[in-house]
Order: structure tokens, then sequence, then C-alpha cells
């Protein structure tokens, strides 16, 4: 989710940047609880914002050309990340006696066309400016021709809630049209608040991702499916989906060439839903407002929409990097925790004018640097945990969580042995802070780890500020959890200390419109790692715990991955 500069500026910045580093956070040197008295010390010691920022330097150079998977960038990667789990002493991760797991992709660049007939006229699309559209069907040529324009609402069937916006219209061949994220249901005493025992209130659940709609629209039978953009609610704005849309993506490979997969996908803009909605006939605002009802059923907007896709495909094996710290107890050794960060961004774009490099320093150099201070740190102990450690550097989070997904689905270590992923998605980089958000807090008993972690440092854990933005939802812990993972998403706290109030959302809001998926993701004058430290050595904690408890941590009772959790450890 969650993150870029150029060398021939930046050079002059990171020189800067490493002069005003500020001094290090102070060493925890009493022994976390449950430790048997282990001097955590030396390990912890090695956690430094100098060696934090130096990975991230070399991660996020232009040289690493943005680290897009299948390109120079991802072999220099590969390398640099391979290089540092053998200089700390981690035992290959793969089984094979290597240090890399290979992903198998397809990356597919679409040119689309696209078209709409409405009320005997027709709106022209262009794009990216208008929409953007994908074919995942490894095939070269897809074409969908005057196929009927349904509008199905938010596209959600939620049997939990009583939820169902098809209410059995058969949309087979049709090109279905969706408003993004869940529905809001006001709250029937309080129309200023949403209901919070429909979709969770403020927090996205899954139905609101835009990944679970064009899944039930192929379920469906759809020829095509259209997700109506809209800033708020995607949490993100338009230009960040026709930067990644608009260019190669990727899938994994599959036996039948993905040709099961809803045959297109295709995000519209809001002002060119609204244009196309009312030459049609209908209000925009009017069916949005109808959609947030149970009773919702399908609009017919008596309108047809063509689109034509050429596909340009090409095969390559991307790779997970996995490093392992093997355990010290010859009956838990075989029991693992993983701490995963993504190591991949947006590459490179020669038809930017200007910086063409996404160096993605905070999304996710800073991440991936985090997880080899974490393995190094881990290597500083007297002795290894009980359990084995596993560092997992993953590809293609940026084209869908693929690496993730991949490594989840055909795992390494058996999954039924995995206690918990710890997933480091970004850093905070702007001081310390008296908290930290969990991401999804309260989904499982690692939050209770994390936050007597932070009460020994004197700070508190919060829930993330923003969870109708889906953050759970949009990083690689999120495979994890899906296979029944109990998972920990952590995020930079928001009350800084010595700054104002607002200081953190403003740092925030500030990174989502300048930086966030834009060559400018780069490292910053201003940067101050120290909060970042912090940080780590909460999560080195929490993993630590885990690796010495004497119980696995557990999905919290209503959590929707309990059940395939238990059903795993049942199995056992």
């Amino acid at each position: 989710m969650r993150l870029n500069q150029s060398l021939l500026a930046a050079s002059l910045v990171l020189l800067t940047a490493c002069s005003q580093q500020p001094t290090e956070p102070a060493s925890t040197s009493q022994p976390i609880a449950g430790a048997a008295r282990v001097d955590l010390a030396p390990a912890l010691d090695t956690l430094s914002t100098a060696d934090l920022l130096r990975h991230i330097k070399v991660l996020s150079s232009d040289e690493y050309e943005g680290r897009g998977p299948g390109t120079k960038g991802e072999e220099l990667t590969v390398k640099y990340l391979t290089d540092q789990f053998k200089s700390f002493g981690l035992k290959p991760g793969n089984p094979d006696g290597t240090y890399v797991q290979k992903v198998p992709l397809v990356g597919f660049t679409a040119q689309p066309a696209a078209s709409v007939k409405a009320g005997g006229k027709t709106v022209t699309l262009k794009f990216p400016n208008d929409y953007v559209a994908v074919s995942r069907r490894f095939v070269p040529d897809v074409k969908v021709s005057n196929s009927e324009l349904v509008f199905v609402g938010y596209g959600v069937v939620a049997p939990e809630y009583g939820w169902d916006d098809y209410k059995g219209v058969d949309v087979k061949g049709k090109t279905i049209v969706m408003l993004v994220n869940d529905p809001p249901v006001p709250d029937a005493a309080d129309a200023s608040k949403l209901d919070d025992t429909m979709f969770k209130g403020r927090a996205m659940t899954y139905y609101g991702r835009w990944t679970y709609k064009y899944e039930v629209a192929t379920e469906k039978g759809a020829a095509a499916a259209i997700i109506v953009h809209e800033t708020g609610p995607a949490g993100y704005p338009y230009e960040v989906v026709s930067g990644s849309w608009g260019r190669e993506n990727f899938d994994i490979q599959t036996p039948d060439k993905n040709m099961k997969q809803v045959a297109v996908e295709s995000w519209i803009t809001l002002d060119k839903a609204k244009e196309i909605f009312r030459t049609s006939g209908h209000d925009f605002d009017e069916l949005k407002k109808a959609a947030v009802a149970r009773n919702f059923t399908p609009v017919p907007l008596g309108a047809t929409a063509t689109f034509t896709i050429k596909n340009t495909l090409r095969e390559i094996d991307s790779q997970n990097v996995i490093g392992t710290l093997e355990g010290s107890d010859p009956n838990l050794k075989t029991e693992y925790v993983v701490y995963s960060a993504h190591w991949d961004h947006l590459g490179r774009d020669p038809k930017l004018q200007g910086d063409q490099i996404f160096n993605g320093a905070l999304d996710n150099a800073s991440g991936t640097a985090a997880i080899l201070e974490l393995a190094e740190a881990f290597e500083k102990l007297p002795a290894p945990p009980k359990r084995s450690i596993v560092f997992l550097a993953v590809t293609a989070e940026e084209k869908g969580l693929l690496g993730a997904k991949y490594y989840a689905t055909n795992p390494q270590y058996p999954l039924e042995r995995t206690l918990a992923n710890i997933n480091i998605d970004g850093v905070n980089q702007w001081g310390r802070t008296k908290d930290i958000i969990s991401i999804g807090y309260g989904n499982s008993t690692l939050d209770d780890l994390l936050t007597a972690a932070a009460r020994a440092q004197g700070r508190t854990v919060k829930p993330d500020a923003e969870p109708e933005k889906g953050f759970f939802y949009r990083s690689d812990h999120f495979e994890f959890a899906k296979q029944g993972i109990p998972a920990l998403d952590p995020d930079a706290g928001t009350e800084y200390v010595g700054k104002s109030a607002d200081f953190g959302k403003q740092k925030r809001d500030e990174y989502t419109e300048r930086d966030y998926h834009k060559p400018s993701d780069e490292v910053k004058p201003d940067w101050d790692l120290s909060g970042a430290v912090d940080d780590l050595k909460l999560l080195f904690d929490v993993g630590y715990r885990v690796a010495q408890g004497d119980r696995y941590p557990e999905w919290k009772p209503g959590t929707e991955f309990k059940a395939k959790r238990d059903q795993m450890l049942n199995r056992r």
C-alpha cells in the first residue's frame, strides 16, 4: 500500500539527511518478560537510525530503478537482500538451499479503448484520464462488444449482514458498474453516524476492497466490471489508480491463462461516471443514495459498453527473498514466526517528463530495511529463541499482494506451524511518538503482546485512525490472515513527542497528497528515524515473545479469520 525521488537531485538531500540524524533512541537493556533472563541489549542495540537509513538509501537509489519486478531493479534488490542475510548469518530460507522462492508471474501491459452508447449518443472515454482498464486473461486480444450496463450499487453479497446487491439478477455477459468501499449504512437512531452493526460502521471490511468487487464480478459471469472512483471512500486520488493501472501489471501464472477471470476490470472517474448516468437518463447521486439500503435492486442503465484491450505479455520468475534463524529448542524449532515486508515498488515510467523513477523510499524500502535490521538484531542474541524466525521480503505487493499470496498458498514452512506474521509496510520517518498504531486493532492476541511491549516503553497502542480506508486489506499480512495466520500490521503513531496535536495527521496527509506512489517518494532532509527504531524494538519484542511463548497467538472471537485458523489447528 503505503509509497519515492531522484539520485541526481537526491545526493545533496541524502547527505543533508545523514548530517541531521537525531540522537539514537536509548537501548532497552531490561529482559523482555518471559525471556528467562536473557540479556537482549546486544540485539536491541544493533537497531539504529544510521543503519536503517543506509539500507533505505541503497534500496531507493536511482540505480535500483524503482525496484520493479522483472527488471534490473529486481536483480539488484534480490542480490542486496541475499548478501545482507548471508552477512548476518541467516540460513537460506528455501529448503532447496537458496535464499529465494521463485514466483511465476505474467506481466501484462494493456492498450485499452472504450466507449459507451447511451441515449442515442456515444460517450467518449479517454485513457487514462477518464478511465483505466486491464484484462488479466493472458491472451493478446480481449473484446467486449455492446455489453449492457447495469448499476449494482456497491457490488456486495454479504449473507451475514442480510445484504445482496445483485438480488438474483443475471449479469452474465453484462458490464456491471459499482461504487467503491462498503455500503455506508446510516444509523437508524442518528443519520449523522454509520450503523456499527453493518459492515463495521466506518471501518472498511473486505467487501469494500476493489479486489473483492472484481472477484464477485467473476463469480457472477459479468463480461466487464467498472468501479467508480471517489477519492474519499477509496482513500487515495484517481492518479494513484491511473499511475498503477496505466503501466505493466502482473498476476500469478495459472494453467488456464486466467480465462475464468472477468474479461475486463476497469476504474472510471466520478465525473465521467456522472456523465454516463446523465446521458442514460439517470441521476448518479440519487442512485448512489438508493444503494445504501438493503432493499436496493440492480438498475439497468439503458446503455452499452464496448472495450477492446491489446495485451503485451511476458512471463517472468520474480522472487521472494527468505532468510531463517533456526530456533534453539529441538522440539519447537519447526515452528515459525514470520516477519515480512515487500521489496518491490513501481519501477520507472518512461512516459513521464523529468523524474521517471518511482524510488519508493518509504513504500517500501523502509519496511524492507526494517526487516534487515530485525534480522541482524535477532542474530545478535546470546542464543536464538526457541522457535525459528523467518525474514520474508516479498515481490509484487504493488501489483496485488502477489508475492505474499504466492508464499501463503505455496509456503516454504507449514502454515499450521506458523504462529504469526508481523508485517512492515513503511516506517515512521518523522520522529518519536507516544503511541503506535495497530491496523485492525483487536483482531488477535498479537495486539495484547504489542500493548505489553509498548507499556514497557511508556507508550500506548491505538487503533487505526482511518479505518474507512481499509488498510488491513491493503498489505501483505492480509494474505497470511486469509490463510488463518494471526497477523500484526503496525503503523506510525500519531502523538509526536514535542509536536503539535495535528502534526501526525498533517505529515500523513502531506505524504498521501505529494508522495504516495509518485516519483517524489524519496528520502527527505527532515526524516527523523528515531521513532522508527523505537517501533522496531516493539516489533522485536512481540516476535521474541511469540517465539518463546507457551501458546499460539489467536484470533479474537468474531474475527473473520478465526474459523479457518481453528480448523487448521484442529487438524494438527
